[in-house]
């Protein structure tokens, strides 16, 4: 398919510049392929599967390449830029869910996966387009996948994290909690450009700590991760330091949801509270409209039975498809 809009007669300083680019790029053609998210249900992983859909483009690319060394890897970081004569308006349309990913062999013989994520600076005189990136870091590659068979049955965390993804589902029925129509998304994978009312649950990094002794073990058997969903085999009791963000919420419907929380806990023992939360109003701005956005935080140690968690991991996979695909 083609992502080029034509752009109509050159002046004189679009001509200089298109003949710089191509005596430098040499008429580069890259060569992009369509990625469509896939979302896990269980715990809100992000998978990106190849949709089979290609778009070309040509003009000059500029990289540059730095190593670092880090307690868990040592990569090569790839930073992209790629000028374009023309405007491919694949790359300037927001399209959630939808990725354009280009396989590139480098000089020395490397094939890096480039993905934009900014476009600019733009002049209207040059009629250039920049668009810049950087290469898929080798740590985040097992995120692109070639088909939908290739994802996990299984959930990805180990902590408490469908136990709050789960919360619309679990409070519902509460009169008054406005959890039926407040969706809950793992931190750093909310989607794009969504309105409010909606929950971020963040599980701090390292909070997680064993309450038991030992875990209760089971043999697990030979793992099949993409061709059997297994039970859990371990239940350790912990805890985990929780963050839930939300947007939208007045005073009293933030009270309700708290109150809500707290008889949801009681009844069923799914999770404990192990200190006393309290809602905190948070200063979100923008100037443009000299506003502040209806945003609060609760944060509060919880604790919770792994096995519960992976309870909750398994009806998520019940009452939603695997996977839900945004385009």
């Amino acid at each position: 398919m083609s992502g080029i809009l034509n752009e109509g007669t050159q002046t004189g300083l679009q001509t200089s510049l298109y003949q710089g680019i191509e005596q430098l790029a040499g008429k580069l053609t890259l060569t992009f392929q369509r990625y469509v998210r896939q979302t896990i249900a269980q715990d809100g992983y992000v998978f990106w599967v190849l949709a089979g859909q290609t778009l070309t483009a040509t003009g000059s690319l500029h990289y540059a390449t730095s190593q670092e060394q880090e307690e868990d890897q040592t990569l090569g970081i790839n930073s992209v830029i790629f000028t374009s004569e023309n405007q491919i308006a694949q790359f300037n349309t927001v399209q959630d869910g939808v990725l354009w990913v280009c396989d590139w062999q480098t000089p020395s013989g490397n094939t890096i996966q480039i993905a934009f994520s900014r476009q600019g600076p733009y002049f209207p005189q040059a009629k250039l387009w920049h668009y810049t990136g950087f290469a898929v870091y080798p740590a985040l590659s097992s995120q692109l996948v070639q088909s939908a068979a290739d994802l996990p049955l299984g959930p990805i965390v180990n902590d408490s994290l469908p136990i709050w993804l789960a919360l619309p589902e679990s409070l519902a029925a509460t009169p008054g909690s406005q959890a039926s129509s407040a969706p809950v998304y793992p931190s750093f994978l909310v989607p794009t450009n969504i309105a409010p009312p909606y929950i971020v649950a963040h599980i701090e990094p390292g909070s997680t700590k064993a309450l038991g002794a030992f875990p209760i073990l089971s043999w697990p058997g030979t793992p099949t991760p993409n061709t059997a969903l297994q039970l859990m085999p371990a239940s350790q009791l912990a805890q985990d330091s929780v963050r839930l963000t939300f947007y939208g919420f007045n005073n009293q419907q933030a009270i309700q949801y708290l109150a809500a929380l707290k008889e949801y806990s009681e009844n069923t023992d799914a999770f404990g509270f192990m200190s006393s939360p309290a809602f905190q109003d948070e200063k979100r701005t923008q100037s443009e409209i000299t506003a502040l956005a209806m945003k609060k935080t609760l944060t509060f140690r919880a604790s919770y039975y792994q096995s519960t968690s992976d309870a909750f991991a398994r009806r998520l996979i019940l009452s939603a498809s695997l996977g839900s695909i945004t385009v």
